[in-house]
């Protein structure tokens, strides 16, 4: 049985556990911050556990930085893994609908979500058209801004963060 709950200090290690084998690169103490800024009602660290174990995780951000969703006051879903043995079992929906579930507690009606653009995001971009979730419209972003048809960002090759994890699509579903 899979069950969905709040992340604890304890779960730190099986959080780190679970970005290693993401190989998710995070910045020193990035779980110790989430949790700073969920005891601070920013954001809310799901995880998803199995006989003990930490299988996944998903974050819900409050206030994002993409713009669009900060302005309309839609709180974002960020950050959704589930480690590769326990894929195809419905842990990522869980996580989505747990989210949905927090979002829909606090009075809010609708919700984003971003996802990668490469091949690599392929069983996310499924998941989140499956759960009905639908472009907002301003097409392909580069770091959490809108890039504008032939424009150039220099910066994107200076940053140390993949290609794969600046370029995404935001999504917006209404609950």
């Amino acid at each position: 049985m899979i069950s969905i709950r709040p992340a604890t200090n304890p779960d730190l290690d099986g959080l780190y556990r679970i970005a290693e084998d993401m190989a998710a690169t995070n910045e020193k103490n990035y779980f110790e911050r989430c949790l700073s800024e969920q005891a601070e009602k920013k954001r809310v660290v799901l995880v998803a556990e199995q006989t003990g174990r930490l299988i996944g995780y998903v974050q819900l951000i409050w206030v994002p930085l993409y713009a669009t969703f900060r302005r309309l006051d839609i709180p974002e879903i960020q950050d959704l893994n589930v480690i590769p043995d326990a894929r195809g079992q419905g842990v990522g929906a869980l996580l989505v609908e747990a989210c949905e579930a927090l979002v829909r507690e606090a009075g809010k009606f609708e919700v984003g979500i971003s996802v990668g653009l490469c091949q690599s995001y392929g069983a996310a971009q499924r998941l989140y058209v499956k759960k009905g979730y639908i472009p907002d419209g301003a097409g392909m972003c580069c770091d959490d801004v809108p890039v504008r048809a032939g424009e150039l960002r220099s910066t994107l090759w200076h940053r140390a963060a993949s290609l794969d994890s600046l370029l995404t699509l935001k999504l917006i579903k209404n609950l």
